[in-house]
């Protein structure tokens, strides 16, 4: 199999495990770290406003778990990327 046609396919897998959960899980609900922060503010200040309000509230808790996850991937992506652009470019420089 050609390497273009097995990115195409690990391409279209992610993007399948990226949209399933948000598909599946529509009424799904999680309490993260997020809404234990909110009561203990609660609990210490009752007057206390958030300074703003989130521009797209998620569905649920899981799926903003997925949206941090991916968000984190492309960070780790980006640094692991420049990382070895680096160390490629610095390898075939000594080379030379």
């Amino acid at each position: 199999m050609k390497s273009t046609t097995k990115n195409i396919l690990m391409f279209a897998l992610v993007i399948i495990l990226i949209v399933s959960p948000l598909l599946i899980l529509k009424d799904a609900e999680f309490g993260g770290a997020d809404g234990q922060a909110e009561e203990v503010i609660a609990e210490i200040n009752p007057d206390y406003e958030p300074w703003f309000s989130p521009i797209i509230e998620p569905a649920s808790g899981e799926i903003e778990s997925l949206l941090f996850s991916i968000q984190a991937a492309i960070g780790a992506g980006v640094i692991g990327y420049f990382l070895g652009y680096g160390k490629g470019k610095k390898a075939t420089t000594s080379h030379m």
